[in-house]
């Protein structure tokens, strides 16, 4: 857990902080030793993971390394001082407005930003510009639950919290892959099912880690969810399960359920005795919670599916009380912080409404501004759409890259390469988006920013640095707070993030009194440095939970249930036949900025992948690990061959991680269709209809190097290894002469060489003084070879480089499952064939995989169980 930051001056301190991934919040202990290095370690005291933490927790020490970092401020490429950058951007601003009008600019913000990043863009946007053209990266992960919530509630509240997932006796998780997404919450929940037997539905169209641990999946048809779960309200209302004490609180049962009847249980792709048995459960346990996450969001009738999933839990009464209610699970640290602070362009700081006039005069009285938004402003998709067709002139985006997770990706980054101006902010100047800007800010990153996020459960914690800023690296609050200053606005001048604190907890106490549920008013004295992780509306009784009874934010106080139509994603295509199915992989994060430094998590899944089923593969001619191009009439990918029976026929999966710089075609978002939801804006990145077919490769090769190497071929991706770089590498046509070709990509000869030109092969190494500089293995077919091995010999001696694969006294551990205690595959496969390892908890004892973060418990699960399946039947 140590990991080098090199050129800055370090103190001995040991600081409590929140991890910057997933939106479970995890707290962290994070100490630095005085000489560059830092630990990190699951807090024991935060009550959102008491002290668990996943293995990309676990590996944040070795993300904070300086290399690679944006130092200074660049104007077309060249390095400027701070003034120059931030007047250039107030002035651009400044004039295109003055010529086109406010809505011709927009901010474009991040779940990485810190509540008060966000209530700085907010303030100076929507306050002071006039116009609401800010958006977030948050409304492609959970803004169809935000819409959701506010047609049933009045209002963008998430009415339970964690606890209610341990004393629930039934978690039904739709559309989440909790084990890999959110794996801490997943361990507080399987610690449930074997403390008290809490039982665990997961529905979703792929076998997924977290399918592992349930005692139900239901493989749905995609995009069912919503004809599920109006087949679920009728089935709980002809059973006579309308909660009696709960009626008055409620309306809309009536509409609800007459669209609900047009529900057909042949569009969920379940066998009767699966949709009965699911039916029953839910129907017959009073304490149900409902989880739900992208599988749900990221749909074009999104909204619709979320309030098809109140709806039950609205009938039934099941919410608010202990154990039981309908539960988002956001995708990033910040997701719910940018929610309360307006950061979305359809709402107003404190959950006030950007539609009432009220709330307007209320906000612009106490901004005391010149200007208030009288209306929603655009969403991510049309913001992006509006640059294209040239009505947004002026864009700054802050912490996020829109040219590679944005929907129609490609489209996206030819639009910000025309924009008029285009300014962004990021710890690094190589990203996609970051290479198309004309003015380049370098902000600081986890572990120098300084302020407060809110979890999925309303728990505002603090994230606290431990590192000084490398360079001129500066806070985003402080880059927007000089641009607003510099273009003549009031009330910009905070000397830190405290003061913005408190003046966002005052605003909180004016929403409250207008009727809003945010309320963090008593914190406004609160010592901001030592503030403990606490749970909004802070200093009420009903804290914990909302609407147990009943009290919601409508103007009626009842809670709206709402008619769904479901219906099925459009049919695909004889172009198009199949459905892609996209979504994260376990030890990566969005597009690996952080993530991608750390050789460990690169370790288990290191190149994007098309995972689809053996009959597909077999009607498209693609053979295990050859290469497939997969193509929509949006874009198209080159990803590696996983065949899997994990994925229905024609439902394959792609993860979403890469970029120009580890991939450029394994883009998968430039596949996606940039279609939204009606009511949330929210794109459906889930799914896209496209054609496969196999990559013609005259060539395949695996190469080590201690140094990054920039191929020039037509698939590359590549990853960092403990000693330097892996990469996977495949062409159309193999070069005249392999030893020129294999030199000019290592920029010098190669020392050893073996060819066997019969079979297609070629292998060559690169040495210095002895020791393994690099090596490259190409053959005509997939290489097969111990890549780990290969990687753990740059640097040392090698006596046989090209051997690809270690001796007989050294057994090849296989690809990583256990990435905390490097664990591989084929060390598992020989424990469990020795008999001595049954279980997941003796494999542990026995090899301390699943020891640490807990994050490969699923798979250790899952290969015990295909092990034991496979000797049955022989």
């Amino acid at each position: 857990m140590i990991g080098q930051a090199s050129t800055r001056t370090h103190l001995e301190t040991t600081v409590r902080t929140t991890c910057p991934y997933c939106g479970v919040g995890c707290g962290v202990v994070a100490a630095s030793d005085g000489k560059g290095g830092v630990t990190i370690m699951g807090d024991p005291d935060h009550p959102a993971n008491r002290g668990r933490i996943c293995i990309k927790g676990a590996a944040l020490a070795e993300t904070v390394t300086t290399t690679g970092r944006l130092m200074a401020p660049l104007i077309g490429g060249a390095e400027v001082g701070w003034s120059q950058a931030l007047d250039l951007i107030a002035e651009r601003f400044a004039q295109t407005i003055a010529r086109h009008g406010p809505d011709s600019v927009a901010l474009y913000v991040s779940g990485q930003f810190l509540t008060e990043d966000y209530y700085v863009a907010n303030k100076l946007m929507k306050g002071f510009i006039g116009s609401a053209n800010i958006d977030t990266n948050s409304r492609l992960c959970m803004a169809s639950s935000v819409a959701g919530h506010r047609r049933a509630f009045g209002s963008d509240t998430v009415p339970g919290q964690y606890e209610d997932l341990e004393l629930a006796d039934l978690v039904v998780l739709v559309g989440s892959n909790l084990a890999w997404c959110h794996p801490v919450l997943h361990q507080r929940v399987m610690a449930a099912r074997a403390e008290r037997g809490t039982k665990i539905i997961v529905i979703d169209p792929r076998w997924t880690a977290t399918c592992e641990g349930a005692d139900l999946h239901l493989p749905l048809a995609p995009g069912a969810d919503g004809h599920l779960f109006n087949l679920l309200l009728c089935h709980l209302y002809d059973h006579g399960l309308l909660a009696s004490d709960f009626a008055p609180h409620v309306t809309g049962v009536d509409a609800a359920l007459t669209a609900a009847r047009a529900s057909r249980a042949g569009d969920t792709g379940l066998s009767p005795a699966d949709l009965e048995r699911f039916l029953t459960l839910w129907a017959g346990t009073e304490k149900v919670v409902t989880v739900y996450s992208q599988g749900i969001n990221q749909s074009e009738s999104g909204t619709d599916k979320v309030n098809a999933i109140l709806n039950c839990h609205l009938l039934t009464g099941r919410i608010g009380r202990l154990g039981m209610g309908p539960f988002s699970m956001t995708g990033q640290p910040n997701a719910m912080g940018g929610r309360e602070v307006g950061g979305l362009a359809n709402m107003l700081a404190c959950h006030l409404e950007i539609e009432n006039p009220a709330h307007r005069a209320a906000v612009q009285g106490f901004w005391a501004s010149p200007v208030i938004a009288e209306r929603s402003g655009l969403k991510a998709v049309d913001m992006f759409r509006a640059v294209e067709e040239g009505r947004i002139k002026a864009l700054w985006i802050l912490h996020t890259n829109p040219a590679v997770t944005l929907p129609e990706a490609d489209r996206v980054a030819r639009a910000l390469a025309a924009c008029d101006f285009l300014a962004v902010s990021d710890i690094r100047a190589d990203t996609d988006t970051a290479r198309l800007a004309h003015v380049l800010l370098p902000a600081t990153g986890w572990g120098e920013k300084d302020g407060t996020v809110t979890n999925s459960e309303r728990m505002i914690s603090r994230q606290r640095a431990f590192l000084p800023a490398p360079g001129q690296a500066r806070p985003d609050w402080w880059q927007l707070a000089e641009v607003a200053r510099r273009m003549g606005f009031q009330g910009f001048d905070w000397t830190g993030p405290a003061e913005i604190f408190r003046e966002y907890t005052r605003l909180s106490a004016l929403a409250a009194e207008l009727g809003s549920d945010f309320d963090i008013s008593g914190l406004t004295d609160a010592d901001y440095d030592h503030l403990e992780p606490v749970t909004w509306p802070h200093g009420r009784a009903s804290a914990r939970r909302f609407f147990g009874d009943g009290g919601f934010h409508t103007p009626d106080g009842r809670g709206r249930l709402v008619p769904v139509v479901a219906r099925l994603p459009d049919a695909t295509t004889p172009d198009y036949p199949f459905r892609l199915n996209t979504g994260r992989i376990r030890d990566q994060w969005h597009t690996m900025t952080r993530t991608g430094i750390a050789p460990r998590l690169s370790q288990h899944l290191g190149e994007p992948f098309l995972e689809i089923h053996p009959a597909d593969a077999a009607c498209r001619g693609l053979g295990p690990a050859t290469l497939a191009e997969v193509t929509s009439p949006h874009g198209s990918a080159i990803l590696r061959v996983l065949l899997s029976d994990r994925v229905a026929p024609g439902h394959p999966f792609a993860p979403m991680h890469w970029t120009a710089q580890t991939a450029p075609t394994g883009r998968v978002d430039a596949l996606v269709p940039a279609l939204t939801d009606p009511v949330s804006g929210q794109p459906a990145s889930k799914s896209a209809a496209v054609s496969i077919r196999p990559f013609p490769a005259a060539w395949y090769a695996f190469a080590v190097a201690r140094n990054d190497l920039n191929p020039a071929c037509e698939y590359w991706a590549k990853s960092r290894a403990a000693g330097g770089w892996h990469l996977e590498l495949a062409g159309m046509a193999a070069p005249a002469d392999w030893t020129d070709w294999v030199g000019a990509l290592f920029g010098t000869e190669p020392t050893v060489a073996l060819s066997d030109r019969a079979r297609g092969l070629q292998r060559f190494a690169f040495t210095e003084n002895g020791l393994l500089q690099g090596a490259i293995f190409i053959s005509t077919e997939p290489v097969l070879l111990a890549r780990s091995y290969l990687a753990g010999l740059l640097g040392k001696l090698a006596e046989r480089p090209l051997a690809g694969r270690p001796g007989i006294d050294q057994p090849d551990p296989g690809p990583t499952i256990c990435a905390c205690l490097n664990v591989g595959l084929n060390t598992i496969l020989r424990s469990l064939a020795d008999g001595t390892s049954p279980s997941v908890r003796a494999l542990g004892k026995a090899l301390g995989a699943g020891t640490n973060c807990g994050s490969c418990r699923p798979e250790l699960a899952a290969l015990i169980h295909r092990h034991s399946h496979r000797e049955a039947a022989e």
